[in-house]
């Protein structure tokens, strides 16, 4: 591939990593947060749950934005180039992490803090729900032949990156700041550190060389026929729905709730737990390109496979012995196990997903098929796994909800029939 493409290649990887940053960050920082835009009474021990409630279901309100922003940006890469949907997408991204960074507080605007935190969410919704659609068919479409499961990869490698750089700077903050300052204004640091990047993001998005695929498709495509093309895949929007789930549970709950999991349900220091976040991003960062280069060598379905059983089957057994005696250590084991698996699939199914779908409607039904699945799996997960673990009482609650959502991915693999044809595959290597 020509410098020019793989610089290219870069753009869209790194902007892609900068908008999943912004998205995350959120997320990773709610421990912190959740009493600044939620009034919070030290004499009622509920009020501490309540606001905690509340800011996942906050951060689950971007969620709802993701299919429409999904349908818009999605429908728009496929009539008018995926740079163009990507680099518009990039934009909107920009403008709801200023919002973030610059929001007051409850104690300073009362109800206007958390309805701007919300406009600001619904907007990031919006943005990442193109994202997925956008970015992961240019990465594919880019791709040398015989290469598109190691370039697919990096859109997943790309998302663990932002998760890095979020427990990075969650662990630094932790460890400059106490709680107090923390609160007091040092948790807008994230946000202020992806809205400075953004500005070289952006230009680097513009720089992108449209793929000759797309824009072969969009020389050839008919306004009419995009309908009727759109319902052709049919039984592969639900194979890769359930892919999807798989997916979502994994960075929302496994992962994504890491440190809220270890400092309000297992008691551990909120510094240490950011660490173990960093340390298992890390390991995923190096599997998931790994296991895309892999399945570029061997048939993808049996990859699948093998990494769900190994994912679905660990959960409970890890999880039990962290719970039964917590500690640091025993988090980091864990994660770090899981994460192996959870990442061997997500480097191999993002590009089997793309190759499920033909290139004129790839960024639409990728869009459709991404946050439909992330909406009703992901979207609220953190809530609905705080909320579980308040009704049950069992910090096991978690698991059996990610269970779920790997056994249908598992499901959905075995549906997979016939494995998806492998034009680009080097010779001898079987679809």
């Amino acid at each position: 591939m020509q410098t020019t493409n793989r610089k290219a290649i870069a753009a869209a990887i790194a902007g892609n990593a900068m908008e999943w940053y912004d998205f995350t960050v959120f997320a990773l920082m709610t421990p912190v947060i959740k009493s600044l835009f939620f009034p919070v009474d030290p004499k009622d021990p509920s009020s501490e749950i309540n606001a905690l409630l509340l800011t996942t279901a906050l951060f689950g309100t971007g969620f709802f934005m993701r299919p429409i922003g999904g349908l818009v940006l999605g429908y728009f890469g496929d009539r008018r180039g995926r740079k163009a949907a990507m680099t518009l997408g990039m934009g909107l991204m920009a403008l709801a992490v200023a919002m973030l960074a610059l929001t007051p507080t409850y104690r300073t605007a009362g109800i206007a803090a958390p309805l701007i935190v919300l406009l600001a969410r619904l907007l990031q919704g919006f943005s990442v729900g193109g994202e997925f659609g956008t970015s992961t068919a240019y990465l594919i479409e880019a791709a040398p032949a015989g290469r598109t499961g190691f370039y697919g990869s990096w859109q997943i490698a790309g998302q663990l990156m932002a998760n890095v750089l979020g427990a990075v700077l969650g662990a630094v903050l932790t460890q400059m700041f106490t709680q107090e300052q923390l609160a007091a204004g040092a948790w807008r640091i994230p946000f202020f550190v992806g809205l400075a990047i953004v500005p070289v993001l952006f230009y680097m998005r513009v720089s992108l060389v449209e793929p000759e695929a797309s824009q072969r498709e969009r020389t050839a495509a008919h306004k009419d026929k995009f309908a009727a093309a759109l319902a052709h895949p049919g039984r592969n929007y639900l194979i890769g729905m359930g892919m999807v789930v798989a997916s979502a549970v994994s960075f929302y709950v496994t992962f994504g709730y890491t440190v809220t999991y270890a400092k309000e349900v297992l008691k551990l220091p909120l510094g240490q737990s950011f660490l173990v976040q960093m340390i298992a991003a890390i390991v995923m960062v190096i599997v998931v390109p790994t296991a895309g280069a892999i399945s570029d060598r061997y048939p993808r379905k049996p990859l699948l496979l093998a990494s769900l059983i190994g994912y679905f089957v660990l959960l409970y057994p890890l999880y039990a012995w962290v719970i039964s005696e917590p500690s640091i250590t025993k988090l980091l084991v864990t994660q770090v196990v899981i994460g192996f698996f959870g990442a061997f699939f997500l480097g191999v199914y993002c590009t089997t997903l793309v190759e499920l779908f033909p290139v004129r409607i790839r960024s639409t039904s990728l869009s459709i098929v991404n946050n439909v699945a992330v909406l009703i799996s992901g979207g609220f997960a953190q809530f609905f796994v705080t909320w579980l673990i308040t009704l049950t009482g069992s910090p096991l609650a978690p698991i059996f909800y990610v269970m779920i959502g790997v056994g249908l991915g598992l499901i959905s693999v075995i549906a997979m029939q016939p494995e998806p044809r492998r034009s680009d595959a080097p010779a001898g290597i079987a679809a």
